[in-house]
């Protein structure tokens, strides 16, 4: 019993084996080529799904229908004008026909090798006909203008005819012919980056320098002169504010003295001894504001000075 039972068993794990090898799933993302001893048979499998094929004799090749990244070596290049500049670029391609991609490139290494060789030599080709501002601008935009203080406007863009923009376009246009019969399509080129060599920078940033250095000399020389207008401004207010304030205060002096001899004059014309005190007074003053301890005076004896000193005697 047991040895007839044995046969039936490899059978049936013979016939699960060869089902699974005559199956393939193929899901969303993914396409299909069948090979037969390395030679692609029928049309591609482009929609998800279960599939057969003959076992043992037929292999299963799976592309990506996805979008796929293509990103450029950065590369030394040079434009109409002979100036070297560093280019950097990518782009996005994807497997249209997987049948004649198997065919032509085989799988996805030969792929991104071919397109190397299309896109680096189309970037090269249409940089190499163009001025550094092409590739850098994309429109004639009108810039900000930067007022200088002596009201002259300065504009530093010159007119592009072609830009950046349409350049990428011509070289994704241009690629796209030469891949025709590749079985894919460049869906996108782009510019990632595009800079001077260190030497050509080093250049430009001198200029660029020596530019601003211009523009803050021109600027600090106009301040100067606007600061000795203002220094010489307010010198001339605080003159003409402090010969008022001295002319003010000579009038208030001699209303005060004014009115101080008034009223001295009044005090000695009303008795004998206010004018005596008056005079006293008065002689007291000339002493002080006259002599010190090192003044020799001669007095007439009918001076009032004198008669006041032989009294105080």
């Amino acid at each position: 019993m047991k040895n007839k039972s044995l046969p039936i068993i490899v059978i049936f794990f013979i016939a699960i084996f060869v089902l699974i090898s005559s199956t393939f799933i193929v899901n969303e993302t993914q396409q299909v080529v069948i090979t037969e001893f390395g030679k692609p048979v029928g049309t591609a499998i482009t929609e998800p799904g279960l599939y057969f094929k003959f076992p043992f004799i037929q292999d299963v090749n799976y592309f990506d229908r996805r979008f796929l990244a293509w990103d450029g070596d950065r590369a030394q290049v040079s434009t109409e004008e002979k100036q070297l500049i560093f280019v950097d670029t990518y782009a996005r391609w994807q497997i249209t026909d997987p049948l004649q991609f198997f065919k032509r490139l085989t799988n996805e290494r030969g792929a991104q090798s071919r397109i190397d060789d299309i896109l680096d030599g189309e970037t090269k080709d249409y940089i190499a006909k163009n001025k550094i501002r092409e590739l850098v601008r994309s429109t004639n935009r009108t810039p900000i203008q930067s007022k200088l203080t002596d009201g002259e406007l300065k504009d530093t863009l010159t007119p592009i005819s072609v830009g950046r923009a349409l350049i990428q376009d011509e070289i994704l246009t241009s690629s796209n012919t030469q891949a025709g019969d590749l079985g894919i399509e460049i869906l996108d080129f782009r510019f990632k980056r595009i800079n001077y060599v260190n030497e050509v920078k080093k250049q430009v940033f001198e200029r660029m320098k020596s530019e601003r250095y211009r523009i803050a000399d021109k600027f600090r020389s106009e301040g100067q002169g606007e600061a000795s207008r203002i220094s010489g401004e307010k010198d001339r207010e605080l003159l003409t504010i402090q010969s008022e304030a001295f002319r003010l205060a000579e009038e208030i002096k001699g209303k005060a003295d004014a009115e101080a001899a008034a009223i001295y004059a009044g005090a000695y014309n009303k008795s004998a001894a206010a004018r005596d005190l008056y005079s006293f007074l008065k002689s007291m003053e000339t002493f002080q504001e006259t002599f010190d301890d090192e003044t020799n005076v001669i007095l007439s004896t009918n001076s009032d000075l004198y008669k006041y000193l032989k009294s105080m005697k």
